[in-house]
Parts: C-alpha cells; structure tokens; sequence
C-alpha cells in the first residue's frame, strides 16, 4: 500500500532483489541451441492403444502386438550397444597374481572376482539377449516363408523392422569384435573365479565356457544369425525384399536420420534422420552376404532382376565407411567381399581405386551454401507474419526477419534470424488463422528443414568416419606421431577442408536453433495440415474407390476402406453421414456434401501405422491370392493412394517435430573416441584436446585467425553439448559425461585464453598502426616495405556473448575475456616499463609512446568490454598506488645521478644534452631488457621495428623533447620527488666535494694578483696570469675530479631549468584545454571596415561575446557543479578552478625556488671570502669565489693540442652553468665581469690587437675561446636573472645604496 512503512534494510534487500531480473540485452546470437531443461514429449506408444482399433483389419492388429515386442527387443539390443562401446578394461587397473607362491593371491583373486562379477554378468544377458534376440528374429523368418505365407502381403513397417534387426547384429558383432578388453575382463574373471573355485556348479562351467566361446569368437552373431537363416527355406527371397525396400527407400531418400541411411546400406529403408540413412546402409550388405550360400547365389538372383546388384554397387561405393559409434566405422562392402560366392567383376564401383564421394566435402560446400540460402529465404518470407515478442521495459515490438536480411551476406543470414533477442516463445498472433495451404506449406518448410539438417549432418559424420579409416600417410606428413593413431584425426584434415566442416555445423546449430525458437508455429501447421490431409483422404479422396467397390462387389477393397474411415475419420458433429450414396455404389446428388472439420492434433503412431499399412495392402504386388488388389483398382485412385501412403511416411518424424530437430543435427559422435582408447592397451586413460574433433575445429579458428570464420568460432564448441547429452541419454554414463566435462573445462580455459591474447594483439597491432607517422609509412612504401593495418576481424560479436551455454551454465565470455585483456594490458605496460628500466635515460621517449599506445588499445576495446579505468593500471605497473613515487621515477632518478649528471655534456645550441666521449664515471649498471611476444611492445614484429627505428633517433641524446616525457609521466609529484633528490646530490657536492676541492684550491691561488695596467700589453698580461696561476694550472685534479664535480652541479641546475620550461608547455596546454569550462572564451575577429564605426563594432563584438557565453554556459563546470553538486563537490570544483585561474595569471616558478634552495647550500664563508679590508670590496685580494672561478676560467680558456680533447667535449656547458650560478647565487657577477682574469686579456688584446706565442699558448686562439666563453657566461647570467633578483649592490635601487664622503687632501684639513 501506498501508505506502508518499510526499513531502510528492507529497501535495500528489495534493491538487491533486483539483481537477480534477466534484463534483455542485445547478445548477437552465434552458438548452437542449448538448454539447461530439455523437455521431450513422447507420442510413440509403441501400439499399447491397438486395440482401440478394433475397426482395423484384425491381421494388422497382430502384426502390431508383434511389433511391440519386437521394438522392446532393439532397444535391448541398442543399450548392450552402448555398454560394449563404453567399455573400459578393468583387469588391467586390478593388481596381477605373479606368481603361484604369492602369500596376498587369494585376496587378490577374491577382489578381481568381486569387482569384476557386476561386469560379467552385463556380459552373460549380453550373451542370451543375443541368442534370444536370434531365435526370435528366425522364428519372424520362418513364419513369414512358410509355404502358404510366402506370396503374403508383408508390409514395410515389418520389413523395416526386420532391417532394423539385422542392423542391431551388425553393430553388436562388430562392436564386439573391436572390443578386444571384454574378452580381457572375462579372462581375467574366469582365472580369478577358478582358483577360488566360485564356478562349481557343471551348468554354470557350461555357461561359462559359451561365454568365453561367446566373446573370443570373432564374427560369431554374423555366423549364429546365418546359421538360424539356413535352417529356413526360402528365407533369401524374403530377405530380398528387405533388400529391395532399403535400395528403394535410398533411392527415393526416404529417410531422416543418417543411422538410418546406413542401415538401408546394411539392410536398406525410408529414413529422414542420419542414424536411419547409416542403418539402410548396413542391411543391404548385411542383407546379401546372409542371402549368398551354396544353394543361393546373389548374383543369380541379379540376373533374374529380383535384386539390382549394379545400384548396390553404386550405392556401397558411394557410402564407402559408414559410422558405428564415435570412432568406430565399418566398410559394408567387406560383407560382400567375404561372402561365399564373391565375384570382384560384378562390384566395379566398390572395386575401383577411386576415393568415395564421402570423402569430399568441398565438392558440395556450393550446393550446401545455395540450400542453406534458398531455405532461409523461404523461411524469413514465412517469419514476416509472424510476431517476435522483445519485451523490453515492458515494451513489446514486432520486427520483420526480411529488414535483417537485405544488409547481411547469405553466407551470414541465418545469424542475424537468430540473433533476436527473443525472451518469449514465438507465438502466432493473427487475427484469422490459416489456410490450410499456408499450414501445408509450413509442414514442407519444417519437413524440408529437418531433412536439409540431416543431410548436412550425414556428410560431416561421413567424411569424419572416411578420415578416420583412410589416415594421412606418415611419410609424407612427419608431424604425426606414430604411436598414437588418433593423431591423425588432426592432420588428416586440410585447411580448407577443416573451414567446410565448421561452416557446415555452423549452418546446422544455426538453423536449428532457428527453427527451435519457431517450433510452436510448425507444430501448430503440422497438426492441422495432417489432420486436414488425413480427414480429407477418408472422408473425401476416397469415396470413389469405396463406391466403385460396393457398385463392383469387391468386398475385399471396401473392408480395407472403410477400415481406414473407422480408424481415424472425425466426422462434423461426430456423426457419419446418414444415406451416404457411396455406401450403394451411387454418385452424390448436388445436395450432398462433406464438410471436414479443422482441429489441432494429429494422430496417434499406432492409428498412422494402421492407416498406411491398411492402404500400403492396396497398392502392394502382394496380396495372398492369386490376384493382387491393385490390379482391380483404377490407375488414378492407385496413384492418389501411392502418393497419399508416400506423403505420410514422415508425419511421424514431423509430429515428433522436436525429438527428430534433435536427432537430425546430432554431431555428439564427432568426441567419442573409445575405440582408439582401446587400442593404447591402457597406456592412455584419455587423449589431449588436440586430438579432440571439437577443440581442433576451434584451435583452427584461432590459429588461422581466418575473420570469416570467427563468428562461427562457438559452433564447435556446442559439439560438447552433444557429446554431454548423448553420454548421459543414450550411453548413460557418468564417467564419460565427467570426461566430456574435464575437457570442456581445459578447452574453455584454452579458448578464453587463446582468444583473449588475439583480441588483445589485434587491437594492439591496430593502435600501434593508427599511432604510426604516416610519412614514415610513405618512406617505408617507396622502399617497398609495406607496413599493413590488421586484417578487419569480427571480434566486435563475440565479445558481445554474455551468456554463453555449454554444459547447462551460463558464460559471461565478454567478462573472462575482459578478466584476461585486463592482465595483458596490466604485463604490456609492465613490459613497457621494464624496458626502460633496461636502458637509459633517453628511453623515456619510447616508454611515453607504449603508454599512448596501450592508452589508445586500452580505449578502443573498452568500447566493447569493461576494463579497469587507464590511469589506475598505469599506477599499479608503476607500482605507484600508495607509495609517492613509481618505478619510472625511481629509473628517472637513477639515471639522472649515475648516468646523466657524470656523463652528459649540454650544448645550448641545439639544446641537447650529449653523452661525453671520454667518461669518468663507471658505467650505469641495468637490468637485462625484457623478451615479450611482440603483441605486448607494439603490437607486431614489423611494428616494433619501424617503432624502434623512429625511437633510435631519440636515443643519442637528450632534449626538450625528454623533458615533456617526463613531464607527461612523472607528473608533479614524480617531477618533485626527482627534484628533491637532485637537491640532496648538489647539497652534498657543494658541501662535501667540491667544498673541499675549493679550499684546495684557494690555498694554490695567490693572496693577491692584480688587473695589470694596458702599458704591459696582452702578451704582458698573459704572461702575468700564467705565472700568478701556474700552480693552479699544475693542480693534478682541476681538469678531472674538479670540473667533473662542477659539471655535475651545472648538469643539475640545467635539468631544473629545462624541466621546468617543459613543465611550463604542458601547463599552458592544460590551461587552453581548460578554458572553454572556466567561460573564457576567444574574442572572434570581426574586420573593421572603411568608414565602419568603431563603437559599433564593439557594440556587436559584445554581442557575439554574449552569444557565445549563452552557448557554452553548459560546459562551464563550477555553475553546473553549484546547481547539482553536493557541498563538497561544489568546493573541490571552485578550489580547481581558482588554482588553474592562478597558475593562468601568475606564472608561478619552480626554478626560482629551486636557486634558492641552492644559494642556502652555499652560505659558508668559503664561498663568500673574508670581509674587504677597505669596508666597501675586494679589488686585488683572492679570496672570494668569483676569483677562483676566473682563475679556473682562464685554466679551461686555454687552447689544446689537435689531438686533445676540449673542456666543451669532456664537459659540455654545464661546467660554465655551474660557476655562473654560484656567481649568481653569491652575489658576485658584477665583479666577476670586472676583475676576471681573461676578460682582462680580452679587454687588452682588442687595444693592442697582438698575436704572440706566449710560453706556448697562441694569444690569438687563447683570446677566441675567452671571447666565447664570455658570450656563453653573459646568456646564463641572462637566464638566471630572468629567474633571479640578484642582489649585487652594483644594480641595487638609490635609496639602498651606501654614500661615501670623497676623501679631501691634507692640505685642505683644518683642525678645529
């Protein structure tokens, strides 16, 4: 009720209630049908309801009672069917009795007995089923060629039925014959049972020897059922006509099942399903080899035309192998071959060297596509009226199957049918219902879907049995292994042969579960127009022949006819008309007429049997007399009755619409590989998935990577599906449905794991091939180096599959593929990282571009997949979640101190640092670079290498371009903690180091050196500072330890200049990117014409402004933030936007900070020098840094030798950065400008202009380099100032500076 109360707790448990609705999604549907209940509802009553037909003819109402035992019978014989072929040896897993004198023997014995026992006796009723099953198909012989029986109608169903039981002793002969461990398992009972002496009793050693007799006898049912036969004269006609009805309904495609096919082929019948096609196979070998003896010669019986060797033969060779159970097969002609009078002459077909038609399926891939086409066109004209319910949020809409298919491929239709989300049965909803020619022409769609499915089904499972029976010659294929011949099931296969296979079970799983989903709707057309033909036939199409009997008194023919009315006519009103004319031979007056009425049911098989075996009596060449009833009916009413008993031959199949849907696309077999097992002798319990059918048809897929196969990819997977349902329905064994299971578990795993690496390559190779500089790819194409983008797959459907069925569980494939491309992208940043922990500093280029480059993979599958947010798996590859600084700043770092700082020499020309030629640091030790598949560097091999040829230009140096890098990924606490640290290094030089080197060398300096006057010249003056310096220019260390120590110092402030520019550009591209959500909009230009006015102008250009404002008002975030935000929000939001206004307009400096802190590091009077005797400065006096920096100056001024390498070689600029800093720092650049030695030369050589080789140095070249580093000091003063406000007195405001009196002369002093 409105008004209820409830608990914030049980709101919240009526919330999590809602996680467990089935919402609807859009899930492309690309996998077979599978159901977690399957729900079969049985119609055969196998004719318990006969005597509801007491209206039949009592004759087939016998032959029906005798049906029903015989039906009880082959279902016996299929369960002992499925027990031999699952057999497992047991006595090899039991422990052997070694030898007489083992103490623990009788135990063992008493254990084998116990174990073995429950087994044994399966295999003793196996032994009397089969002579049960023998005697009582012999006694149907010997009643049916009786004498007086012999030119009786017999009728197909019988027949068959006979055929049916041929083909049981086919199956559980051979069976038995390739079992060779149930004769292991008896003998190993038998020993045990002997010695323990269990076997007492003369019966049960009677019956234990038939028994071992029983199973060590090969071909011994094959020799029993002959025997039986023999005994019966005139047996081989009746089984002539067994072999007629076979080669007849093979023929005429009478058939549904492929088992029964290739029983016509043992025996020969109508068949609509594979298992039928198998079994006409194996009668009508089966079927002659029982019929040729001594005094019967098949071949006799050829040339008197009463059987047809020549379509036999044809037919033999056309189905060469036919299946038994999963791997095991059987040739019929080898029935033939061992026959008694066997003439190789007559069977050219089978004898010739040509491969069977079965074994090519390529050869009819065409006409199966064009079938597959023509079929679901038929079918989505039919789907159009039909409404497909989507309930979504409780909207329902009605979608045309046809709007799908004019945008797909025909290759492609059927997955588009199937893919609706269909969350309802299908259901009619038209107003009217049908006519009943749209009901008889969904009855043929469903009839022609079932038997498109079964011959689909029929060619994989025969080219699979040919394959195995014809294995691929080792010779010429060395992959296979020759101890294991299942092996060869892998290899046996070509390519194009494997994508037939899996296109062919695609189209079956495909349509089948198509025509699953429409199952109500062919029902619903199958009951009726089976009903409208039957009560139409009774009680109309055959009023003729009934009135032509009575008026011709053929009694016979009008039993028969009305017996069909009585048994299924269902008149108007349940009443049969009164005064019918045809009950008198009379033709209908106008006034008469039959109205059939319309119903939704169908008949009973035991009523459909009666009426066509009824009808069958008709038109048969057999009647029992002397003169058959076909002859004394007209040849118009015979082809009706013909066509009608023809017609109906499937309306079994068709009622039981789902159970024959089910049988006709069964590929369970395609797992099964018991025989193969057998033949390890126990040295394998069970194979590897490579030599499974299943996992080889996918591992195909995935291996070839083929993109028009890859939506079928979970077709052969539903094989398992199979596999697991027939073990568990048919064989009922658990141990193989867990075996099935086991495999599925391994396969599944390999298929996520497989598949998940290629969709992750896939869009990594496409990331890196966006990424790729297009001129590059151009340079690379004139050089005819073509560098390709990924061949376009269809990943984008399967990762759509969020309940995938198998095994009755529901799969989310898009959340395990996620899982994985989850970790391959958390490994690929890894490796990213790693790689440049393996190298050096300048690797940071390259690691910023795997970044980008996992950055764009990563947004391109998330489109598609829920993935782990970028930035939180970058931070957890750089180990940077909770600690403050990562893996890439601690390498940063590492670099920097030992490999960087030492090393590096930095030209200000081209803004680059370079590495020296002639190195004092020892070299950097790093890790060993990491090895990945080429999918986790850039995607593929010839990626990586273009990517590392455009990377390798960045690797001989270090520029601006290294700096934004780093930038972009240490960010400001990664760049802080780098800075911090490189503080503490100069820190430590400048107090530890070079403090030292410093006080050294102020003691080899002298107390006082002079700027001599212009008189001496610059010869003069350059021969003073050489002797004034000499022992400053001998210092052992000045040009190693020294200059290494400053160029270190000058190194580090270099990088704190330039990381802090580059920290500056990205800043300013944040800042514009953020201006369009802080409303700071660009002005727009509007030209100022002549004789325009200017207010005007401005009056409109506010205008413009306004508009602008009103437009992107939405993007503005902090008034969106203040409207729908909470309080928090809205204060992170302004503090974010005043922070970012700040940083636009005040500029703040890091570099700034950074000197400062460094000028703290210098506060020590060694640097300073003691206070100037004269109060104001210290002119002459050395003890001020600035004065030991001139002297090192005019030391690394003086010009080598050609041989030799220079300061700016060994050292680069930041030798010079260093001492310019600390000049700065201290406050002494103005006199170091002033009193610096070489400036002095410089300043005298520009008077007198002398050139002078003076001790050795050439004045000429001495005075270039001071003029040089004169111009390269004043650019980092420059710099620096920029940064800094020195406070040299020298520029110091007026009002600051200290006033002295001019000092006044002796003279003019009065003492007061």
């Amino acid at each position: 009720m409105s008004g209820d109360k409830i608990s914030l707790t049980d709101a919240l448990q009526n919330v999590d209630v809602l996680d467990e609705l089935p919402l609807p999604d859009q899930q492309p549907c690309i996998e077979g049908l599978s159901l977690s209940i399957h729900y079969q509802a049985n119609f055969d009553t196998n004719f318990e309801d006969r005597n509801a037909y007491v209206t039949g003819v009592a004759k087939y109402i016998e032959e029906a009672t005798v049906h029903a035992d015989l039906n009880k019978l082959l279902e016996k014989g299929q369960e002992f069917a499925a027990i031999l072929y699952t057999w497992r040896c047991c006595s090899r897993a039991l422990p052997q009795v070694k030898s007489n004198e083992q103490p623990n023997r009788s135990e063992i014995y008493n254990k084998i007995v116990e174990v073995l026992d429950p087994q044994v006796s399966k295999l003793m009723e196996f032994m009397y089923f089969v002579k049960n099953a023998i005697d009582r198909f012999g006694e149907q012989i010997k009643r049916l060629c009786h004498v007086q029986k012999r030119n009786d109608f017999v009728s197909e169903a019988y027949l068959l039925t006979l055929g049916k039981f041929i083909n049981t002793f086919v199956e559980l002969d051979q069976l038995k014959n390739m079992k060779a461990s149930i004769s292991n398992d008896y003998s190993a009972f038998r020993r045990a049972a002997q010695f323990l002496k269990v076997i007492a009793d003369p019966q049960a050693l009677q019956e234990s020897q038939n028994l071992s007799m029983f199973l060590a006898t090969q071909n011994k049912i094959r020799d029993m059922l002959k025997e039986v036969l023999q005994s019966t004269p005139g047996y081989e006609e009746l089984l002539a006509d067994v072999i007629n009805i076979c080669v007849n309904m093979y023929e005429s495609r009478l058939y549904l099942e492929p088992a029964e096919k290739y029983m016509l082929v043992k025996v020969s019948r109508l068949y609509l399903e594979p298992a039928e096609k198998y079994m006409l196979v194996k009668v009508m070998a089966c079927g002659l080899f029982m019929i040729d003896n001594e005094q019967n010669n098949i071949y006799k019986m050829d040339s008197k035309k009463r059987i047809n060797l020549t379509k036999i033969d044809k037919y033999l060779k056309q189905l060469e192998v036919v299946p038994l159970y999963g791997d095991m097969q059987i040739n019929p002609y080898h029935y033939i071959k061992y026959s008694m009078n066997f003439d190789p002459g007559k069977w050219p077909a089978c004898e010739s060297s040509h491969p069977s038609p079965q074994s090519n399926l390529l050869a009819n891939l065409e006409p199966i596509r064009e079938d597959h086409m023509s079929y679901i066109s038929q079918l989505a004209r039919h789907s159009n009226e039909l409404k497909l319910q989507m309930k979504n949020e409780d909207l329902t809409e009605s979608i045309s199957i046809t709007t799908y298919l004019k945008f797909l491929n025909f290759h492609y239709i059927y997955k588009t049918l199937i893919s609706f989300p269909i969350f309802s049965a299908i259901t009619t909803t038209r107003e009217a219902p049908r006519t009943d020619d749209e009901n008889r022409e969904l009855t043929d769609l469903a009839l022609r879907g079932l038997q498109l499915m079964s011959a689909w089904t029929q060619q994989v499972m025969e080219l699979y049995s040919w394959k195995l029976l014809h294995p691929t010659d080792q010779h010429q294929n060395k992959e296979v292994q020759m101890n294991l011949k299942i092996n060869m099931k892998g290899y046996n296969y070509s390519s194009d042969e494997k994508f037939a296979i899996i296109e062919v079970i695609a189209m079956i799983k495909g349509l089948q579960l198509l025509m699953a989903r429409m199952e109500s709707v062919f029902l619903d057309a199958i009951r009726r127009n089976i009903y409208a033909e039957i009560q139409k036939f009774v009680q109309i199409t055959v009023r003729e022949p009934l009135r032509k009997s009575v008026r011709k008194k053929n009694d016979v023919i009008k039993v028969i006819i009305l017996a069909v009315r009585d048994t299924c006519a269902d008149w108007l009103r349940g009443v049969e008309p009164h005064d019918d004319p045809a009950m008198k031979g009379k033709k209908e007056d106008e006034g008469f007429n039959i109205k059939v009425p319309s119903r939704n049911v169908g008949p009973s098989s035991t009523q459909l049997y009666m009426v066509r075996t009824m009808l069958e009596s008709l038109i048969a060449d057999k009647s029992g007399g002397k003169k058959t009833l076909r002859k004394e009916i007209d040849i118009n009413h015979l082809q009706i009755i013909d066509n009608f008993h023809k017609q109906s031959f499937f309306w079994n199949y068709i009622l039981n619409f789902n159970e024959s849907l089910h049988n006709c696309c069964d590929l369970s077999q395609l797992w099964y590989r018991e025989f193969f097992l057998e033949m390890t002798m126990g040295r394998r319990i069970q194979f590897p998935i490579e030599m499974s059918m299943p996992w080889i048809l996918t591992d195909h897929i995935l291996e070839t990577k083929e993109p028009s196969m890859m939506e079928y990819i979970l077709y052969p997977l539903d094989l398992y599906n199979d596999s697991a349902n027939y073990a568990l329905t048919m064989f009922r064994q658990q141990f193989l449905y867990d075996e099935v299971e086991a495999e599925v578990n391994l396969c599944f795993d390999q298929f996520v794991y497989k598949l998940s690496d290629q969709i992750f390559a896939y869009y990594k190779h496409l990331a890196g091939s966006i990424m790729l500089d297009k001129r590059f790819r151009a340079e690379c194409v004139s050089q005819n180096v073509k560098i390709n983008y990924p061949v376009a797959n269809r990943y984008e459907t399967l990762l759509k599959q969020r309940h995938v069925q198998i095994l009755g569980r529901s799969i989310d494939l898009n959340k395990l593929i996620g899982q994985r491309v989850n970790a391959s992208l958390q490994k690929a940043l890894d490796v990213a990282i790693s790689r440049f922990e393996a190298g050096d500093i300048t690797g940071i280029a390259e690691l910023e571009g795997l970044v980008e480059c996992n950055r764009l993979t990563h947004k391109l599958m998330r489109k598609y997949l829920t993935l782990n947010d970028f930035d939180a798996m970058m931070r957890e590859a750089n180990h940077n979640v909770s600690a403050p600084y990562g893996r890439i700043t601690l390498h940063v770092f590492w670099e920097l101190n030992y490999d960087f700082l030492p090393n590096y020499c930095y030209n200000a020309a081209t803004s680059r640092f370079v590495k020296t030629k002639l190195p004092f640091a020892p070299a950097s030790q790093r890790e060993k670079p990491p090895n990945p598949s080429p999918f986790y560097i850039w995607g593929t091999k010839a990626l990586t290498s273009s990517y590392s040829a455009i990377y390798s230009l960045y690797n001989g140096f270090v520029g601006p371009q290294h700096f934004r890098s780093m930038c972009r990924l240490l960010g400001y606490q990664g760049i802080a903690v780098v800075i911090e640290e490189l503080l503490k290094i100069v820190k430590a030089l400048l107090k530890g180091t070079l403090r030292e080197y410093t006080e050294t060398l102020f003691k080899a300096m002298p107390q006082v050196c002079r700027l001599l006057r212009y008189d001496y010249g610059s010869p003069g003056v350059m021969g003073y500072y050489q002797a004034q310096l000499n022992d400053m220019i001998q210092y052992p260390d000045l040009r190693t330890e020294v200059f290494q120590s400053f160029r270190e110092v000058g190194n580090s402030v270099l990088f704190f200049m330039l990381i802090e520019q580059a920290l500056t550009q990205e800043e300013v591209n944040d800042l514009k990117h953020a201006a369009p959500f802080q409303n700071i909009i660009p002005k727009p230009f509007i030209p100022i014409k002549e004789g325009d006015s200017r207010k005007e102008k401005e009056q409109e250009l506010k205008v413009v402004m306004k508009k602008l404002e009103q437009k992107y008002a939405p993007l503005q975030v902090v008034p969106v933030i203040e409207k729908i935000g909470t309080e928090q929000q809205i204060s992170i939001a302004g503090e974010g936007d005043l922070l970012t206004r700040e940083r636009l307009c005040c500029g703040l400096s890091m570099f700034e900070v950074v000197l400062s802190r460094i000028r703290e590091f210098i506060d020590d009077p060694l640097w300073k020098g003691q206070p100037p005797a004269n109060g104001v400065m210290n002119i002459d006096e050395c003890t001020e840094f600035h004065r030991l920096w001139s002297a090192i100056q005019f030391v690394f001024c003086i010009p080598v030798g050609d041989n030799e390498f220079t300061i700016e070689e060994l050292y680069g600029e930041g030798l010079n950065w260093a001492g310019c800093a600390l000049i700065v720092l201290l406050s002494q650049q103005r006199r170091f400008e002033a009193l610096d030695f070489s400036y002095h030369i410089l300043k005298v050589n520009r008077v007198d202009m002398k050139d002078e080789n003076v001790k050795g140095i050439q004045l000429k070249k001495m005075v270039d380099r001071i003029r040089k580093f004169q111009i390269l000091n004043n650019q980092i003063f420059a710099v620096l100032n920029k940064y800094l406000h020195t406070n040299d007195a020298d520029s110091m405001p007026v009002e600051h500076v200290r006033c002295f009196q001019p000092p006044i002369h002796q003279s003019l002093a009065t003492t007061i």
